[in-house]
């Protein structure tokens, strides 16, 4: 009998010592997760902080947003954009996609573990944000483009206002025979590239590197929200629409490359891509810059004297009148809530960010178009 006692009472220290180290285990373990859980939400919360602290100080600090638009983004640009442009797709839109996915499956293994989502989401979304104001939102706070190129804005005449008018609605009834055409997708992206490029030689603020513009596989994303093209801060991309009119194309391409110069201003990115596709050596290209330049111009014609836009509409060749009806037709087969719910959501990024008319006149894209024309008038 003692034998047995003292048997079962080893067995009883043994079962106990185990229980023991198991409990000591999963405390250890706990508190390992709890310790991650902590340091990412905190990683995430000094990624936030320090990216508010740099959109203060591009908003505050007079030449920061200068300095680092001219020395530090470069450098992000030549790296995370080059890299990113070796892929033939948008590798922008394949992470959005492979985001959305991940984290549904993220969601659904650790649903029991609440505090470990929570703080994954506060590290994902402070990278996000970091991500954001370094590649993009810096940016918004620099010297506009015009001011590098030494383009003034002034307050423009009616006439002057008709006589751009008149101007553009001559050169592009010269490129009649590009109406409806579509080039490939390499060669949109070869020729806005070129065009870019060309442009840099007149503004050294331009020069350099430019990666593969990319049409989006899923381009119904965009034109659900009427949207004819959109850069990625955190791939440095640009990315176009390739379901809308053709003419679209061109200009939307040199467009969303000027972002990847560091203007992020929509109205002189519209300025960079007129004058990057009138100035190409792709007959394409220049009709995409003289129509989108006309629908600026006369649109702010109409606003001021109708007759005079009906007198320039009725002049414009039949095939360009049939690519804006064709045009118009896209766009509004996406009218509805999704589209207005997103165009409230753009309007109220560009106001986050300071774009807000200075001087109240024709519009900025046409003050500078103007600007562009005057200088072109005086030099003849």
């Amino acid at each position: 009998m003692k034998n047995d006692e003292n048997k079962s009472k080893i067995g009883i220290t043994k079962d106990s010592k185990e229980g023991d180290g198991q409990l000591d285990q999963k405390r250890t373990c706990r508190r390992e997760r709890a310790c991650r859980n902590r340091n990412f939400a905190a990683a995430g919360l000094l990624l936030f902080l320090a990216a508010a602290a740099l959109r203060q100080a591009a908003a505050n600090v007079n030449g920061f947003a200068d300095l680092y638009g001219e020395h530090i983004y470069p450098l992000l640009a030549g790296t995370i954009g080059r890299a990113a442009g070796l892929a033939l797709f948008s590798v922008a839109e394949l992470g959005l996609y492979g985001l959305i996915a991940a984290g549904i499956v993220y969601g659904i293994i650790f649903r029991r573990q609440p505090l470990r989502l929570i703080s994954r989401t506060l590290f994902l979304l402070g990278l996000l944000f970091f991500s954001y104001v370094t590649c993009c939102g810096i940016n918004y706070y620099r010297t506009p483009f015009s001011e590098y190129a030494g383009i003034a804005r002034e307050e423009a005449s009616l006439e002057e206002l008709k006589g751009l008018c008149r101007y553009l609605t001559e050169q592009v009834n010269q490129y009649e025979s590009c109406s409806g055409k579509r080039l490939s997708l390499n060669e949109y992206g070869a020729e806005g590239r070129a065009a870019m490029k060309k442009l840099g030689e007149e503004y050294p603020v331009l020069s350099g590197f430019y990666p593969r513009p990319k049409p989006l596989m899923v381009s119904r994303i965009l034109s659900v929200q009427q949207l004819s093209g959109i850069y990625s801060p955190f791939t440095i991309e640009a990315n176009y629409n390739r379901e809308m009119a053709a003419y679209n194309i061109p200009h939307t391409v040199c467009h969303e490359l000027s972002h990847l110069k560091g203007f992020m201003r929509e109205d002189e990115a519209n300025f960079i891509g007129y004058l990057a596709c009138i100035g190409s050596d792709s007959r394409q290209f220049r009709y995409s810059g003289y129509l989108l330049g006309w629908i600026y111009a006369t649109n702010a014609l109409a606003g001021e004297d109708p007759e005079s836009y009906m007198e320039l509409y009725r002049l414009l060749e039949p095939g360009i009148v049939k690519d804006l009806d064709e045009n118009t037709a896209f766009w509004n087969r996406f009218d509805g809530k999704v589209a207005e719910a997103a165009d409230r959501v753009n309007d109220a990024y560009l106001k986050i960010n300071d774009q807000q008319d200075g001087v109240k006149s024709y519009g900025r894209v046409v003050d500078l178009m103007l600007a562009h024309y005057r200088d072109l008038t005086e030099k003849a």
